[in-house]
């Protein structure tokens, strides 16, 4: 197993990290799960107060010794908080969950629009430093599903010590995407990667066109082992989460990541996730090329980027974040299609010749007739 350092805070951590949201369904092999994948140099847990039973079996898992030999992280449920004090009770809860005295990185977890607003309304932020003051928390970081700008507003707006993005061979330019991370990054946060695969959709969609670049490669090596070691390959990524509901889904990872070092990968290499991520995006169904020659939006429709929310979920039918981005970000921040008044300056500028208030109408209709639960 390789290690880095995390951001500013002086922990060495494991590249890879063991998400605990998809644990096998009989309670006693996820414990030994967890337990195998840390007795083979892993150190960095990951779970949620909303991940079923996720930190109740993980607290399970971390007894005998084994809380010791791990940096544990999990999050808090923003959206059932309805005043500052909220905070500190759904972290007591999960420290009796998890069976241990303190968190050491404490997230605010998922930082959409109006978890965000949330935040600033009943302070979060002296939440957190209370909690370190008390040692019930060690580091202090947060999750996001949101837009490139939104992520750095939060992030300049206090002193965090590590951000949770979506990032993968398809998401470079997706939410926070490769710009964001270099942001993080260069302030000194270190950065953890969820959603590597995409849940797994990634793997689920493969176009033939990617499969016959994959085989006539002349270096052989699954596609899941492309997307971690992509992720890996750069110096700016902390730690690579994945959720694993097997043991043998464990072991294939832990012989990925045995030499998970930066800067492995060679321009031919690059070159070849650049073609297969085309293979991907030749899908999609909005003829969109993110010029931006349309924006500003007179009325703050947040055009090019909806449009890439649309053409991602429509290429992972089955995966909602886009929609849960949609609705529970650009909507409420007033950037959504339904403030397109159809005024047709954009129809005008777009080199593509798109109808875009049409098609912004469509999407709208579409990512809207979608239900997302908020508390996921």
């Amino acid at each position: 197993m390789e290690y880095v350092q995390y951001g500013k805070t002086g922990m060495k951590v494991s590249r890879f990290g063991l998400g605990c949201m998809r644990f096998p369904a009989a309670e006693k092999e996820a414990i030994a799960m967890v337990r195998y994948a840390i007795d083979n140099g892993v150190n960095y847990l990951d779970t949620a107060f909303v991940y079923k039973d996720s930190e109740v079996i993980t607290g399970k898992a971390l007894k005998d010794g084994y809380r010791n030999k791990i940096y544990l992280a999990t999050k808090s449920p923003i959206w059932n908080i309805t005043k500052h004090e909220d905070f500190e009770k759904y972290l007591d809860e999960e420290l009796v969950r998890l069976g241990t005295d303190h968190i050491d990185v404490y997230l605010l977890h998922n930082m959409n629009h109006s978890n965000w607003e949330k935040v600033k309304q009943f302070d979060g932020f002296t939440f957190l430093d209370k909690m370190l003051e008390k040692g019930k928390i060690a580091h202090k970081a947060f999750s996001i599903h949101n837009t490139l700008e939104a992520f750095k507003e939060i992030v300049d707006a206090y002193d965090w010590e590590m951000a949770q993005i979506q990032l993968n061979i398809l998401d470079v330019k997706q939410q926070v995407g490769v710009e964001g991370l270099k942001y993080a990054a260069n302030k000194g946060l270190a950065a953890v990667i969820m959603e590597p695969l995409r849940g797994g959709y990634i793997l689920n969609t493969v176009p033939q066109e990617a499969q016959d670049l994959l085989d006539h490669y002349s270096e052989k090596r699954s596609l899941v082992e492309w997307c971690f070691r992509w992720l890996y390959n750069m110096p700016e990524v902390s730690v690579i989460l994945s959720g694993t509901s097997s043991l043998q889904q464990l072991k294939d990872n832990l012989k990925i990541f045995e030499q998970a070092a930066p800067n492995v990968m060679s321009e031919a290499d690059l070159n070849l996730i650049v073609k297969i991520r085309e293979a991907y995006e030749a899908k999609k169904s909005i003829g969109c090329t993110g010029c931006r020659y349309c924006m500003p939006c007179p009325q703050g429709v947040a055009i090019p980027e909806i449009f890439k929310l649309y053409n991602s979920q429509q290429l992972m039918k089955a995966h909602v974040i886009d929609t849960a981005v949609y609705q529970s970000s650009l909507v409420p921040a007033g950037s959504g299609a339904d403030q397109c008044v159809s005024c047709g300056i954009c129809t005008g500028q777009c080199p593509q010749a798109l109808e875009i208030p049409e098609l912004l109408e469509k999407v709208h209709s579409e990512f809207m007739s979608t239900a997302y639960p908020p508390k996921r």
